[in-house]
């Protein structure tokens, strides 16, 4: 599934990019996600954990990522498998950072595709839903580590703890309100 998302943030695209280029906050920022090893050469290993109603996954694997200062764009691939549930997920997500008025502009393109029982759980509108909503996470811790006073406060702050079950029944009822304001034609 593929889905574009743009984040508004209200600092200059020089403090944002900075921030882009320092992996090891900006993972802080991904709910659910963490870096466990550095291997060099913009390759990383980490999980990503997330639990959707009744449903646990954690996705262990690895992501390379490849940054351009000049033009401040970058991309990140990625590949990891939930053991338990046999599930896997690959991620490839093209992100650029301008100027916006007095602030900046992220906009983020992800093409994501899950396989195995994680897959089965959700139509693409929900999980794009969530996905959403993940990235509006993401937007706030993002903005609260570029607003802190110190290196050390902004350490501390990490994305807050996304809950399964109203994180999952929150995009389903945002999903079905939008199949009424369509008529019903998803």
């Amino acid at each position: 599934m593929k889905f574009t998302e743009v984040i508004e943030v209200d600092r200059n695209p020089a403090q944002v990019w900075e921030l882009f280029c320092n992996v090891q906050e900006l993972a802080l920022c991904l709910p659910g996600a963490e870096l466990t090893e550095d291997k060099g050469d913009g390759t990383y290993v980490g999980n990503v954990s997330a639990k959707l109603g009744p449903m646990s996954s954690n996705f262990v694997g690895e992501c390379t990522i490849v940054s351009d200062n000049e033009k401040m764009t970058g991309s990140v691939k990625g590949k990891g498998m939930d053991r338990s549930g046999g599930s896997v997920g690959l991620v490839q997500v093209d992100y650029a950072i301008e100027a916006s008025g007095g602030g900046t502009r992220v906009t983020i393109d992800a093409d994501v595709t899950l396989s195995g029982a994680v897959a089965q759980f959700g139509r693409t509108a929900i999980i794009q839903e969530m996905s959403t909503r993940l990235i509006a996470e993401f937007a706030a811790c993002l903005e609260a580590k570029l607003a802190a006073e110190s290196a050390e406060q902004a350490h501390s702050i990490h994305a807050a703890e996304v809950k399964g079950v109203s994180l999952f029944f929150s995009s389903l009822w945002a999903t079905i309100k939008g199949w009424f304001r369509r008529g019903g034609d998803d």
